[in-house]
Formats: structure tokens, sequence, C-alpha cells
């Protein structure tokens, strides 16, 4: 195990059925960090993602081999709760999806699930959540409106705050700028880049732009395997494989 990762993946081979998706993938993502996993369509980028806090548990026909640690300990045990997995290792998908409820009880919905009831305590984390997610200043005065009634862009930001909201640790994000204009996006990466300060965050992204942009450590998939990772620039000025280079430099994907 990495000293400094949070996440780590020994040899892990994932199947949907006979699809052979991942194969052999190994990489560590560091504390306090934004590792951005790039490759072109259907590589396993986001089915990689969706292992770290085991949302592929939902799909009756996937199968996981190697193992996944968190912190040292192997997710996948018989004796980790799924439930409790998710709340310290949070997701935002790739498009908004608030939930049909207003902005205060977008917030409070996964504090309330884990038995917080006190009005104080969720006012506060409403607005600690909003301010991380840097929405407060645009959407303090309203918090009982309806959160469809926001933005494309303010929909994103209102569901990282409702990730914060419950105190995880890790903060996957799969294309979460993919259904966003250029200046909502560039408010998304600014967020990110705070993040950065508290959480450890990945990010799966078909931009090659953004993962130079915002990222630390990237990883660069191709059918199904980890083809090679390490720190962004070394990754996006001088990659080890030709696989990598031909990418990166668009001769495909």
């Amino acid at each position: 195990m990495n000293s400094s990762a949070v996440i780590e993946t020994q040899g892990v081979n994932l199947w949907y059925g006979e699809n052979h998706a991942l194969k052999d993938v190994s990489i560590s993502f560091p504390k306090q960090t934004i590792t951005a996993l790039i490759g072109p369509s259907g590589c396993g980028k986001s089915t990689l993602l969706r292992c770290l806090n085991r949302m592929n548990d939902l799909i009756p026909s996937c199968r996981v081999e190697g193992t996944i640690s968190y912190h040292g300990t192997d997710m996948y045990g018989p004796s980790v709760d799924p439930v409790h997995l998710r709340k310290r290792v949070g997701m935002v998908f790739q498009r908004p999806n608030p939930f049909p409820k207003s902005i205060y009880d977008n917030i409070t919905y996964g504090p309330r699930m884990h038995g917080i009831r006190d009005r104080n305590t969720l006012d506060q984390i409403v607005e600690e959540s909003l301010k991380k997610a840097a929405l407060w200043d645009e959407v303090k005065n309203r918090l009982n409106a309806s959160a469809m009634g926001l933005s494309g862009g303010q929909q994103q930001r209102l569901c990282i705050a409702r990730t914060l909201a419950v105190n995880p640790d890790v903060i996957l994000m799969d294309e979460p700028c993919s259904a966003l204009d250029p200046i909502a996006t560039a408010k998304i990466e600014s967020l990110m880049e705070e993040l950065r300060t508290q959480y450890t965050v990945i990010i799966v992204t078909h931009s090659m732009q953004q993962a130079a942009r915002v990222s630390d450590y990237t990883g660069f998939m191709y059918m199904g395997e980890l083809i090679e990772t390490g720190e962004t620039t070394a990754i996006f000025e001088n990659p080890k494989r030709e696989l990598t280079n031909n990418y990166i430099t668009g001769r495909f994907g």
C-alpha cells in the first residue's frame, strides 16, 4: 500500500457478463490531490470510477476481481458496509441530478438519512456545504425554492454541495462538466482546485485540456487497460508509452 494513497487498486479485473471491461488495473490515488482519468470513449474510465465506491454492485451482471483498498482496508471485504463507504467516497455524475425538492432539502437529504434531525445543525450543514461549493451567495435568499429552477452549472454545484453535506473523504466526478457551458465549466474547475485542499478528488474527463489544467496526476486508459499513470505534467509533456503520446497528440481517440 502506497502510504500516501487514500484509495489504491491492485490487479483489478471487471466483467459485465462476458465483457471484460477492466484488465489488471493497478493505480494509487494520493491524499488531497486531483487525479484525472483520460482516454477514448468506452476505455473503462467510468467503470473504474464506479468501482471506487462500489456503484457497480448495483449491476447484477458485474463481477470484480483484484483488490481495491480504502485507507488500507479492502473495500470489497465482508465487513464493509457499501452505504457507509459511499458516504465517505461521494459521487458527482455527468449530468446534474438534483432531486425535485427545494435547495435546502437537497442538501439535507443525506444528513437526514444518516440520522441528523436538529434544525440548527442542518442549517449549518447547508450553509457550509453551499459555501464550499461556491454557491451560497447565489442561493442563500432562496433556499426553499426548487432546485430545478437553477441553471445547469448551479445544479452541478448543488450536487457537489449535496455530496459535501455528508462529510466525505473522497469525491468522484464522472465527466462533471460535459453538460455545461465554458463559463460554468470554469467555475467547476476552480471549485475542484479549492476542494483539493480538503478532499481527494478523482475525475473522469474527455477533455485533455481540463485534465492538464486541474489535475496533479493523470491516468491514461485504453481498451480496459491502464496504459500509463504519473504526474500530469510528465504524462502530457514526456509520456513514456507511445500509445499515450499518440492519444495526447490527437493521432487517435
